[in-house]
């Protein structure tokens, strides 16, 4: 099946580690290790492997052998960008730059204080958008829908040490109580940010092109968005540097009630920035549902 199984990779030792490592010997130490990480995961996480080789070869057209060569790559960079994430969550974020194209449009949201939705994806580090737009607005505004994905003990850790930010955090729940709380967050003037790439076994999904092929992608964000009275922007945050960000936002245009023109837009929004990024697309699965048919 295509759908994400629920769960990310990773484990409270390995955090522990590269969190030690870069607390005591710096980023850099951390990335050298990764190397020995992403090799690991390059030679015997044989069906992600399989999936993201599907992704350069018949997604973006790569060749055989710069298919293989990106599938290591890929891995390095997810660890990069998972040790960034650690790194400026944990009070480090001094040590990185930022620089934003459409920024002005998350500007407009928050000074109309009339609410507003972002979708943003599993590429890049969206994740830490927040702590950089704390530095840019005295806000309490933001809220992210999560499936919380991780491991408790690892969620439990993290709690632990991260720098509190002001970033609230929606969780999905099987009574479907979370729509109450994001209606709650809308109301009050705040942002609320979607992933719209993934979606949970048993969810209702749509459909749209991305990459040339017909993918299933989470009917809830779109069928809210589209819904509501209120703008929608997508949002990326990509990794340029080694210590250094990228955040684009751009704006949907899109009919009142047309969740299936909203995901087109989405999509054509995400394979521009995929197209610009290819290293930094995260989905690791069966995302075109394709294995199943070889």
């Amino acid at each position: 099946m295509a759908e994400w199984e629920g769960q990310s990779r990773g484990n409270l030792l390995g955090y522990k580690i590269f969190i030690f490592l870069l607390k005591n010997l710096g980023i850099g130490v951390a990335y050298f290790v990764l190397r020995f990480v992403a090799f690991y995961y390059f030679f015997f996480s044989s069906k992600s492997s399989r999936c993201i080789y599907r992704y350069f070869r018949f997604r973006l057209g790569y060749s055989k052998t710069k298919s293989i060569l990106s599938i290591y790559k890929s891995y390095y960079t997810l660890g990069r960008i998972l040790i960034d994430r650690v790194a400026i969550s944990t009070g480090l974020r001094e040590k990185f730059t930022y620089t934003h194209d459409g920024i002005e449009y998350i500007d407009n949201l928050l000074k109309k204080n009339q609410g507003g939705i972002l979708l943003s994806g599993h590429v890049g580090n969206f994740e830490i958008a927040h702590y950089f737009l704390e530095n840019r607005y005295s806000i309490n505004k933001i809220s992210m829908v999560t499936t919380r994905d991780e491991q408790q003990s690892i969620l439990d850790y993290m709690d632990s040490i991260v720098v509190k930010s002001q970033l609230e955090f929606i969780l999905v729940k099987e009574d479907m109580s979370h729509i109450f709380e994001i209606h709650s967050a809308l109301d009050k003037g705040g942002l609320v940010v979607f992933t719209g790439d993934r979606y949970l076994p048993g969810t209702k999904t749509m459909s749209s092109k991305l990459l040339g092929k017909e993918a299933e992608f989470p009917l809830g964000p779109y069928l809210l968005a589209s819904r509501l009275n209120m703008p929608v922007l997508f949002v990326y945050v990509m990794k340029e540097t080694r210590k250094h960000y990228s955040l684009y936002a751009r704006q949907a245009d899109f009919k009142a009630r047309d969740a299936q023109g909203l995901l087109d837009e989405y999509t054509q929004s995400m394979e521009w920035i995929i197209k610009k990024y290819p290293l930094q697309w995260f989905n690791f699965f069966d995302f075109w549902n394709e294995l199943d048919k070889e």
